[in-house]
């Protein structure tokens, strides 16, 4: 009893400290397999195997409602504490390599997501690129328009003629 309230207190926490989690079913799949997803995604999320009934418990006291009707079967979390989209594609990767991971459904900042929307996560670029995308091209706007500012005094002295007085 002591043991289920503590892994009940964990799942918890991770429930409430997790910036998103995904939730996977594992049918099938080895320990070997598991520790190489564990691996996988060990910089971005943790990924935790437990009773479907703890974890409904914790996700009820985590005020999380997205895996309402979806706890059946053997149940994993990856519970994400890096980048959402990392963790995303490791799933998305492994399960192309092992099609008995079944990713079902995720939650992310309290917006439950579908399997389909948890595959256009991982169809995202990472933070890293999109974050460089956004400064070279805010990068070169503010070179157009520092070209632009430049360009119209050095246009205005050549098309200004000299007065008739001179």
């Amino acid at each position: 009893m002591a043991d289920k309230k503590a892994s009940v207190a964990e799942l918890t926490e991770k429930f409430q400290s997790s910036s998103a989690v995904l939730l996977t079913e594992y049918r099938g799949l080895s320990v070997t397999q598991l520790k190489e997803l564990r691996r996988t995604m060990a910089n971005d999320a943790t990924y935790v195997i437990a009773k479907n009934t703890l974890i409904n418990i914790a996700a009820a006291n985590a005020g999380v409602t997205a895996f309402d009707g979806q706890l059946v079967g053997p149940t994993a979390m990856a519970f994400v504490h890096g980048d959402a989209v990392a963790t995303a594609k490791a799933l998305k990767d492994f399960a192309k390599a092992n099609p008995l991971l079944v990713v079902k459904t995720g939650v992310m900042d309290g917006i439950a997501l579908s399997e389909a929307e948890v595959k256009k996560l991982a169809d995202l670029e990472s933070r890293e690129v999109l974050l460089a995308k956004a400064a070279g091209a805010i990068k070169a706007s503010l070179f157009k328009a520092a070209y632009t500012f430049n360009a119209l005094p050095s246009h205005c002295l050549l098309y200004t003629s000299p007065s008739p007085r001179d």
